[in-house]
């Protein structure tokens, strides 16, 4: 069976979960939470710790009645050394994102370094509303200026 086959089951990735979570645990506080979380048998949860062991996942180790399992380096490390080839799709991608969280983070910082500068004094004239249309002449308006490109509108002397 090869390595990403054991990986394949999630109860048994669940157990090196928690052997990695805790270091080592026996096979009855194993067996309780992944019962519980799986709904399975405590033969089902032996066969997984077994094939486990039998691959190269788990380790194990008598201590009086109790037997404890602990994670073993040499299930993970076939799986990553599969895996290696295909690093070049992502890794290059979670640099970039390194990348730009470190960029985000420095900007963050040099700005809250930054004293703020004091408000600029009121302009006495300010500058139109950019939202406002200036292209509708006011009808009130008898100054006799005209927006651009548009005859100005007649004007009555009286």
């Amino acid at each position: 069976m090869h390595a990403l086959d054991v990986l394949g089951d999630p109860v048994r990735r669940r157990i090196l979960e928690l052997l990695a979570d805790d270091g080592e645990l026996s096979a009855g506080e194993i067996g309780a939470a992944v019962q519980q979380e799986f709904g399975i048998s405590q033969p089902a949860v032996s066969q997984h710790l077994r094939v486990l062991r039998e691959h190269g996942f788990a380790t194990v180790r008598p201590e009086g009645r109790r037997r404890l399992y602990a994670v073993d380096a040499r299930g993970p490390a076939e799986a990553r050394d599969w895996l290696t080839p295909f690093e070049r799709f992502w890794l290059p991608r979670l640099d970039a994102l390194g990348t730009e969280l470190a960029r985000g983070r420095r900007q963050r910082r040099l700005a809250a370094e930054r004293p703020s500068a004091p408000d600029p004094a009121p302009d006495l004239d300010p500058a139109p509303d950019p939202g406002s249309r200036s292209d509708i002449q006011d009808p009130h308006d008898t100054s006799g200026i005209a927006p651009a490109g548009r005859p100005a509108p007649p004007t009555k002397e009286t």
